[in-house]
């Protein structure tokens, strides 16, 4: 008896086709699918930014920055971390711009992206970490997204299972990428018995990490970048155990896969971020051409209104932005006043403090000690030089140093 006799009868398909010509064009499902999840990823972002105060179409802005980066980056850590296919015996080295034929790494991804996020970031004058924090739910989902990519090129697979979902592979034609080699009757050939589909375990994954950053950023209002740190913990703990199912190719280290390793050390640097960096979330007011408020909104992604219809015109880009708090974005919302600077605050409190101690006097002058010149009665309660002044008028006398009352309040 064989694990295949064993193999239940349900089981996960596979596509036997993850190309399909168009002319002499060809249309790859693996690009399609990080093309949506692209597209999903910079809508979630585009929700959360405007939530916080930025201006409508600033995701695009990012996206020009981001997205060519995190290719690069992405290629550049597949052929760092898999050298030989293109540097060794008998491998091409020009192949190693050869993205369409596959090969992506996600650390390298993130890392390429993040550096593209901050140049575009640093030019819209937006702080970082509001970005980082907006894009921390959206990555996830567009990773998951991904993931089919991998389930039509029949790779990224686990050990044989008996599972009830356990996944059918069909055998590759390696001289005709993205096809199923065929048998005499033109069927696609199977590979024998089922296999952990480690693909759906990510994708589904990604969909709690994405949840759960979405959750806690509503109850705790993250801030500084921390949002995304938990996005970072929350992925690297689930690719550290599924990394440990595969069975395709890959470097090693101590007898364990690289990426287990490199899941390992981002997950640490992640919760160290995240219990280290504390401050309060940050929203922005957009200055000078489009500093108009906008409609004050409670809704986030489990609140969608479908009727919402964006303005078919792009605004012009704000000249810069200010960090205010909740609470002021909040007013500024409402009233459409911008609030002052923290230093103008402080100032215009001391010219208060000041001027009431020129109109007051000191805090400890007692009214019950007033000379006849600061009554408005004109009576006096005390002798002024050892006689009685009362009927005097306060304008008709001077203090002991000859000067008039109202030049010493002046």
């Amino acid at each position: 008896m064989t694990l295949a006799s064993l193999s239940p009868q349900a089981a996960l398909p596979s596509p036997s086709t993850a190309v399909w010509q168009l002319g002499p064009v060809p249309i790859r499902a693996y690009a399609l699918c990080i093309i949506a999840g692209i597209v999903l990823a910079c809508w979630v972002t585009e929700r959360r930014l405007r939530q916080r105060g930025v201006a409508p179409g600033a995701v695009l802005d990012i996206a020009v920055w981001a997205v060519p980066a995190g290719i690069i980056g992405a290629r550049i850590y597949h052929v760092i971390t898999s050298p030989e296919k293109y540097f060794g015996a008998g491998g091409e080295p020009l192949k190693a711009f050869a993205i369409w034929e596959g090969g992506l790494g996600i650390w390298g991804a993130v890392a390429g992206g993040a550096v593209g996020a901050w140049i575009a970031a640093r030019q819209l004058g937006i702080p970082f970490g509001v970005v980082a924090d907006a894009l921390a739910p959206g990555l996830p989902l567009a990773q998951a997204v991904g993931r089919l990519g991998n389930w039509f090129n029949n790779e990224l697979f686990g050990a044989r299972t008996t599972l009830p979902w356990g996944l059918e592979i069909h055998r590759m034609d390696p001289d005709n990428p993205g096809h199923a080699l065929r048998d005499d009757a033109g069927q696609p050939i199977l590979e024998p018995g089922l296999y952990q589909p480690t693909f759906l375990y990510e994708l589904l994954w990604n969909l709690g990490v994405a949840a759960l950053v979405l959750v806690l950023d509503r109850r705790l209002k993250l801030g500084r970048g921390r949002a995304f740190a938990l996005y970072v913990m929350g992925y690297t703990a689930g690719r550290f155990w599924i990394e440990l199912m595969r069975t395709d190719e890959a470097n090693q280290i101590l007898g364990v896969r690289l990426n287990v390793w490199t899941a390992a050390l981002v997950f640490l640097g992640g919760l160290i971020y995240f219990l280290r960096v504390r401050g309060p979330q940050e929203f922005l007011i957009p200055l000078g051409a489009t500093a108009t408020p906008t409609p004050p909104t409670a809704s986030d992604l489990s609140q969608v209104d479908l009727s919402e219809r964006e303005t078919p015109t792009r605004a012009a880009a704000p000249e810069g932005y200010r960090v205010v708090s909740e609470e002021q974005y909040a007013a500024w919302q409402e009233t459409g006043v911008v609030p002052p600077e923290s230093g103008a605050d402080e100032t215009r409190t001391d010219e208060i403090r000041t001027g009431e101690a020129a109109v007051d006097g000191p805090s400890s002058h007692d009214p019950a000690d007033e000379s006849s010149a600061d009554r408005a009665d004109g009576t006096s309660t005390r002798p002024a030089d050892g006689a009685d002044v009362a009927g005097t008028r306060p304008a008709d006398r001077a203090d002991a140093a000859g000067a008039r009352p109202a030049d010493r309040d002046s």
